[in-house]
């Protein structure tokens, strides 16, 4: 029986915070069985202060590459086709995983590459890495935004036809409600690619087969559509509103709000050739949004992290940490933060290691100092357990006497076990 003893001064189980340690966390054979106090003199084979679940991100495209700017070199990339869109996937797997990142979800592409990583990676990831969600190839109205994430359907009965065919592969079926935002204007672009009748059939027949339902969805008129057909999560909802945000907490629809990209534009504006006025409805654009997403912690709405990463200037890994570090900066408590990429995210997928706990396999983060209350401790990755593999991220070796991690070390590349 494979067993590691894990001692930490304190941890969170995904809801709440455990502090007056040393605590001792065993692991035998993948699965958590105690959770008890410790002395410092304590063998262990691995130390930390903090502990918490692995994070989640909830909205990534692994077929993308956020750390490319240029716009010509993205095109090529798409245009490269599988071979290349499968090196970049596995990159930024690998770059989330080194993060702490241990759970993600694909939220669409065309290519199908992230169905071809989920067979890779297997139902708990390769040796008990990453898991993936995939939504697959989400849909679209023929001529709208979402060409690169998802397929085109027509009326009623294709609709139908559609769903049922997403529903039999991916995990979640993903539905691109809205086109984007026109940042010139500071206002929605188009209307809304379905009508309330289009997004209560698709609902109801992504529910039958049990599917959640996710939405791409901006502006007043695609959020009303979305609550009032019960989708299961909102993502990016931009220009939200206190109205909207009764209904999702009363109907408990999910948020994904998703500030990394557009604060990347803010803080770029180069890089897009932004004017003055532009930057202006950035920057109101997301005020706005931070004000909405703290009413919507205060109603209940459930909020869950994700980076949007291989958007421009989102990397994958540290594109969520840059995600939390703006929740954070939005208003929302520390607790509500780290929930939302921990936690949240597995309830509401129904993932039964729900928070880390004695009886629960084992999905670990071992940091160097405690988020709470700085929160950029989420970037000082010590190691990650998740089954019956542990990796040492600072010494870029398998963790099994991690009481040695020096405090300061040079930055490797992880290596698996």
């Amino acid at each position: 029986m494979a067993i590691r003893r894990i001692r930490v001064e304190s941890w969170f189980d995904g809801i709440a915070l455990h502090v007056e340690g040393p605590h001792m966390i065993t692991v035998a054979d993948g699965t958590i069985t105690s959770i008890v106090p410790a002395c410092e003199t304590d063998p262990a084979d691995m130390c930390g202060a903090f502990a918490m679940p692995g994070l989640c991100d909830a909205h990534v495209h692994l077929f993308l590459d956020g750390s490319r700017l240029d716009q010509a070199e993205r095109n090529a990339q798409v245009r490269s086709g599988p071979p290349e869109m499968l090196a970049v996937a596995r990159k930024n797997i690998d770059e989330s995983f080194r993060a702490g990142v241990t759970l993600l979800r694909d939220a669409g592409d065309a290519f199908g590459i992230n169905h071809t990583m989920r067979r890779e990676l297997g139902i708990d990831g390769i040796d008990g890495t990453v898991t993936l969600r995939s939504a697959g190839t989400g849909l679209r109205r023929a001529g709208r935004y979402g060409r690169l994430l998802a397929r085109e359907i027509g009326d009623a009965c294709d609709i139908a036809q559609a769903v049922d065919a997403a529903a039999e592969t991916a995990d979640d079926v993903k539905i691109i409600l809205t086109d984007i935002v026109d940042f010139e204007t500071g206002e929605m672009k188009g209307p809304p690619q379905f009508d309330l009748d289009e997004m209560q059939l698709i609902v109801a027949q992504a529910h039958r087969l049990g599917r959640k339902v996710f939405v791409h969805c901006s502006g007043a008129d695609g959020l009303a559509i979305a609550v009032a057909a019960k989708v299961d999560s909102i993502e990016h909802g931009y220009f939200m509103n206190s109205e909207i945000l009764k209904r999702m907490a009363d109907a408990q629809i999910a948020w994904v709000p998703t500030f990394a990209p557009v604060r990347f534009q803010l803080s770029r504006p180069e890089i897009a050739g932004w004017s003055q006025a532009v930057i202006a409805n950035l920057d109101r654009i997301l005020r706005s949004h931070s004000e909405q997403v703290v009413l919507a912690h205060e109603l209940g709405v459930p909020i869950m992290a994700g980076s949007d990463a291989g958007s421009p200037g989102v990397p994958h890994g540290s594109g969520l940490i840059d995600e939390l570090s703006y929740m954070r900066e939005a208003g929302l408590p520390l607790a509500a933060v780290i929930q939302s990429a921990t936690g949240e995210p597995r309830r509401h997928w129904g993932i039964p290691a729900t928070t880390l706990g004695v009886g629960q396999k084992v999905d670990l983060v071992l940091l160097k100092t405690s988020p709470f209350p700085n929160l950029g401790a989420l970037r000082e990755v010590l190691a990650i357990v998740k089954g019956d593999m542990a990796l040492d991220v600072i010494a870029g070796d398998p963790a099994r006497r991690s009481c040695s991690l020096p405090q300061e070390a040079p930055a490797q590349s992880a290596t698996w076990t």
